[in-house]
């Protein structure tokens, strides 16, 4: 045999036997999953719940107009700090301040009526025990000349004389008697007139007394929307020219956030918060959870569940309000804050990336076991509804070059990291992605690692 026909025959085995090799090499990694992978690790673990709101003093008040009229004095400037008791505002009271003086004034002439009617009931009791004292005096005499006139000492005219006189007493008694039951009369109609001005006058200073705004407590003028000269009215609070101003007091500060329904199961008063305020970049606050609302506010419209005559589906939160300890002295009610409420913490906790947990189907699982050779199983319909009590939580532990699927227990959860109760050991090799590749993996398949490809950019690529 030619040479040249020997080198063509060997070319050929060569080049036969490296296709058998590639065609190998191939089938054998066409079933190998590429995925990214991390550590079970052992470290502390806090729970968060992070809310937004704004800052607000614990203390504060809206002075509301009490009554119709102008402003005619504000004693007062935005921002100033303000004490107990001290002048706010005057609101015109010249009507008012007449009220109470007719008042007062009628006030003293019932007063006076009732000092003379006490005067008049005394002269009447005077002339009522004058009257009883001729009723008996006429009556003694009266019995004297019926003796006499029966033994003829006495004429008949004074015996009809001193009758007379008996039954004129009778009768000036009786008309004593009544002028002394008008009397009384007359003064308890003037102590009623009294109690009746008394009540007016009340009332009159009462309305005076709500023309003059005074401080109700220690503070700062937080909010000033009133001038001078201005009418104000009574009306529904924060509408316009019904509120003259708000006074804060500014040494207790809170931040009041709006905390998810899913997540206000797990805050309790007394727990820590870490607070940062926007208008004060790179600083946090510590504060305690001092207060947690019981009603469900609606998130598109502020109101609470309780106020709404219907029912709505919509997302709720509820109002949690934390204390701040130590607040800067630069702050002002209505700065937009953040609070991170820490909820639990852990020392020395089994953790794992949230991202590595996934869950399956118990029956999915039984039909992965009896097939090995598959990599990636087909997704599950978006609208196939997979009833919670046939699932399994887990992650993929890498053993021998293949993803095994465990089971396990969970406990809190951290901002990026999960506890691990049961299931897993410090040190285990954990897929922890991509996300496709976590949704959609057999339980035994072959993994390929590489964790060099940026987990951002091969998920949004797939």
């Amino acid at each position: 045999m030619k040479k040249w026909k020997k080198i063509a025959i060997g070319a050929g085995a060569a080049v036969l036997l490296l296709a058998i090799i590639g065609i190998t090499v191939y089938e054998s990694r066409k079933n190998v999953v590429t995925v990214q992978t991390g550590r079970v690790l052992k470290q502390d673990l806090a729970a968060v719940v992070t809310a937004s709101g704004e800052i607000k003093p614990k203390t504060y008040v809206n002075i509301g107009a009490n009554a119709f009229g102008k402003i005619v004095k504000l004693y007062v400037k935005e921002g100033e700090t303000v004490k107990r008791g001290q002048l706010l505002a005057q609101i015109e009271n010249v009507q008012s301040a007449a009220d109470v003086a007719a008042n007062r004034a009628g006030l003293e002439v019932a007063q006076t009526d009732y000092v003379a009617s006490e005067a008049a009931l005394k002269t009447s009791v005077a002339d009522l025990n004058r009257a009883k004292s001729d009723l008996e005096r006429s009556k003694l005499d009266y019995d004297r000349a019926i003796g006499l006139y029966k033994a003829q000492l006495i004429p008949k005219s004074e015996f009809d004389m001193r009758k007379s006189n008996w039954e004129m007493a009778e009768a000036s008694l009786a008309q004593t008697q009544a002028r002394v039951a008008q009397a009384k009369a007359q003064q308890d109609s003037a102590g009623r007139r009294i109690n009746q001005n008394k009540a007016n006058l009340t009332r009159a200073s009462d309305v005076l007394s709500k023309t003059i705004y005074s401080a109700p407590f220690d503070g700062i003028v937080t909010n000033l929307p009133v001038r001078e000269g201005e009418t104000v009215v009574i009306g529904i609070q924060n509408s316009p020219g019904s509120t003259l101003m708000t006074i804060a007091d500014m040494s207790v500060i809170t931040a009041e956030v709006k905390v998810d329904e899913t997540d206000i199961v797990n805050v309790k008063l007394g727990q820590p918060a870490d607070v940062t305020i926007d208008a004060i970049p790179k600083k946090s606050f510590a504060g305690v959870v001092s207060e947690i609302g019981d009603n469900a506010i609606v998130r598109s419209t502020g109101v609470a569940t309780s106020q709404q005559t219907s029912t709505t589906e919509e997302a709720k939160d509820f109002k949690v309000v934390v204390t701040l300890q130590h607040p800067p002295e630069n702050l002002r009610p209505g700065l937009s804050t953040t609070a991170k409420v820490t909820t639990a913490t852990r020392t020395s906790a089994v953790t794992i990336p949230l991202q590595a947990l996934t869950v399956r189907k118990k029956s999915e699982l039984q039909a992965l076991n009896s097939d090995k050779n598959s990599g990636v199983q087909a997704a599950a319909p978006e609208t196939e509804k997979r009833p919670k009590d046939d699932e399994v939580q887990g992650v993929f532990v890498v053993r021998a070059g293949k993803a095994v699927f465990i089971p396990v227990e969970t406990g809190i959860a951290g901002t990026t990291d999960i506890e691990v109760l049961k299931g897993l050991q410090p040190g285990d090799e954990i897929v922890t992605g991509s996300y496709k590749v976590l949704r959609t993996m057999r339980n035994g398949a072959s993994v390929k690692i590489d964790n060099s490809a940026p987990k951002k950019q091969e998920e949004e690529g797939s």
